[in-house]
Parts: structure tokens; sequence; C-alpha cells
């Protein structure tokens, strides 16, 4: 009697075994889940509205991102030096806000027929030569507009040396499509440059009058820029202000005695006859 129990029970023990490695099998457990971060990429967008023609400048391209598997066709992964290479690029056609710029969008200075497509109808392009601190120390960009200076001395000392140096306005409110970056930078890309002097050019947007006054005025003395207010509209002034001589920025030169004023003079007698003679 006993035994037979016993054997019942370890065959009560073997089914409920099997039933617990069956009921197991038939349910094994879920795999642990993990949330998978689709992998996104920033390219170069345009910040604002842009209309063709324009140039562009830093402050008009951003970054937008995309995950991996939707970014558009040609698209510009954002870095700094791809920045760089856009800004000054002429837009071919007018984009919106998150637009992303394609290299079709975008006409660059050194590309073929540049200056032809980026100058307004009736307009000539001229390029001037300036040193880092006449240049504004390369804080201009294209599609600035800036004031052309002209400064010069007058080597003759008959004239009072408040009247030696004068400094006018050649140009005023005139846009620069291009600058070249290499000179900018140096010799060596990347490199800065040691040499304060080192020239760089950069080209206006002029009317063909106001080409025949830079080249005269090149000629003449020394050529600087001065950055216009970004609100200052686009109107060219033909007539560009009144000339500022040293006297009006020097109250000690204006205190100098004028040349008039330093000439001797010599009291001649003649008979009866008196006359005084000024040289």
């Amino acid at each position: 009697m006993i035994v037979r129990l016993f054997l019942f029970a370890i065959m009560a023990i073997g089914l409920a075994g099997f039933g617990a490695v069956a009921w197991v099998s038939a349910h094994p457990p879920k795999a642990a889940t993990h949330k998978v971060v689709p992998r996104t990429v920033a390219v170069i967008a345009l910040a604002h509205d842009v209309r063709a023609g324009t140039l562009l400048k830093s402050d008009d391209l951003e970054a937008k991102t995309f995950p991996t598997t939707d970014v558009p066709t040609d698209a510009t992964p954002d870095s700094a030096d791809a920045r760089r290479d856009l800004i000054g690029g002429m837009i071919r056609r007018s984009l919106a806000k998150d637009d992303v710029i394609l290299p079709a969008d975008v006409m660059r200075p050194g590309d073929h027929g540049f200056l032809a497509a980026v100058l307004q109808p009736g307009m000539r392009a001229v390029t001037i030569g300036v040193d880092a601190v006449s240049g504004t120390a390369g804080l201009i960009w294209p599609g600035d507009r800036v004031d052309v200076i002209m400064t010069q001395s007058i080597d003759d000392s008959s004239v009072p040396l408040g009247r030696r140096v004068s400094a006018e306005a050649v140009l005023s409110n005139v846009r620069v499509i291009a600058i070249d970056q290499e000179l900018v930078q140096g010799a060596a890309p990347g490199a800065p440059s040691t040499n304060t002097s080192t020239a760089r050019t950069v080209t206006l947007e002029v009317t063909e009058t106001g080409v025949e006054r830079v080249q005269l005025a090149a000629r003449i003395g020394q050529l600087s820029l001065a950055v216009c207010s970004a609100d200052a509209g686009t109107a060219l002034s033909k007539n560009s202000g009144r000339t500022i001589w040293a006297q009006d920025v020097s109250q000690a030169m204006a205190d100098l005695p004028s040349a008039k004023s330093q000439t001797a003079a010599v009291h001649v007698f003649q008979g009866s006859d008196e006359q005084d003679f000024h040289f």
C-alpha cells in the first residue's frame, strides 16, 4: 500500500514537471524592447526668405535636421567650411525660409558669368585694392553697401597746413558684389596673414560714371571703405557731399596762421609816390 502511494506521488510530480515545461515552451518570455532613435543629419538651409539675385551672408544660413533616410538629394551637410564656401554666392531663384540650399541654387564668384548675372541692368563692376585697415579689417561681406572715401595730401607749401589734407566720399551707398577671399586670408589658405598691409580686392557695383570716379580717385589719393546701415536703402548718390579738410577736424591746424598772413611786404618810395608790394 505504501509502495503504491509512493509510486502515485512520483507520477504526480513527473506530470506536474512535464506540464510546467510544456507551459513555458508555449509561453516564452517576451524579449526586452528598445526604443530606436533614427539617425539624423544637419544640412544647410535658409534662415529667412531670400529673393533671386541676393548675395548670401552668414546670417542668411541655418542648420536644418533631417532623418538620414529623408535627407534631400544633393543637400550640403552643415559645417563651418561649407557655410564659408556659400557666403558671397548669388541665389539663382527665390527661396523661402527653411528651404534647403542645393548646389544648383547658388552661383559662386568664381563661376563663369557670375558678374554679368549679379549686376543690375545698366550697372558696372569695378574692383579696387584696399588693405586690412581701409577695408574695415575683414568686416565687409558681399551684399553689404559701402561708401568709398578718398583721402589725399596736397604737396604745396603755399597752401595753409589745414588745407593740405582732405577727405571726401567719392561714391555713396554702393553694393559690394565680391571679395577676393584668398587675399583676405593671406598667401596660405587657412593661415592668418602676418602682414597687416596685405592688399585685398573688393568689387563694387557702380554706375558708368561711378567707374570713372573710382578710377580717377585711385590715382589721386588713397581709397577706403565705410559700411552703410542696413536700412540705408538702395538709392545711389551721384554727388557724394562736401570735402572735409584737415582744419575741419583739427583745431590746432585751424588756429595756425594762414599763408596769406605770412606774406612779406615792402614799402617803396619813388619820388613823391609811395607803394606797398606784398609777396
